[in-house]
């Protein structure tokens, strides 16, 4: 346990910032799942956007490098290509 203020301070935001990635990287694979799932293209268009701003958010936030991300959605892209 942390002994000086700051310590504890930086605890606790320790504590929510991991809560809040946890969130936002199941949120991301939520999504990627919903979009290789899919087996209509017309459908595909809405989800590939919502897709592609979530995981580009995650990119920009440091949460995973921009080249997985740039992976992550032309494997999605690829899947909606051959519908």
């Amino acid at each position: 346990m942390p002994n000086h203020k700051s310590a504890k301070k930086r605890m606790r935001q320790t504590i929510k910032r991991n809560d809040q990635n946890r969130s936002d990287m199941g949120e991301m694979r939520t999504m990627i799942k919903k979009s290789l799932a899919l087996t209509d293209k017309a459908a595909g268009a809405a989800v590939l956007s919502e897709t592609f701003s979530v995981i580009d958010k995650l990119a920009k936030k440091g949460l995973i490098h921009k080249n997985n991300a740039a992976n992550k959605k032309s494997r999605i892209a690829s899947h909606l290509n051959s519908l």
